[in-house]
């Protein structure tokens, strides 16, 4: 079932929301539902820990340094100590 929905713009949001249906040739109801969801889906991310959102690159990089892990200290000083 199709729910409506009556939503008051301030003069600029109404213009720049005309402006957009001209320029993408859709109507306004378009451009709002396809805002709308755009920003529930943005929502859902926000949700997610930054942990969730990098998993995917955890473990794909290699550095060549087998101990980074354990003496990430010394190789931090050791790059201040050169310059990088």
């Amino acid at each position: 079932m199709q729910e409506q929905l009556t939503v008051r713009l301030p003069a600029e949001l109404g213009r720049a929301l005309r402006r957009a249906s001209r320029r993408f040739q859709r109507k306004n109801s378009e451009i709002v539902r396809l805002a709308l969801q755009a920003f529930l889906r943005a929502d859902e991310q926000t949700r997610s820990t930054p942990a969730d959102r990098a998993r995917h690159l955890i473990g794909s990089l290699d550095s060549g340094v087998p101990d980074l892990a354990t003496r990430h200290r010394h190789y931090i000083l050791e790059s201040l100590r050169r310059g990088r």
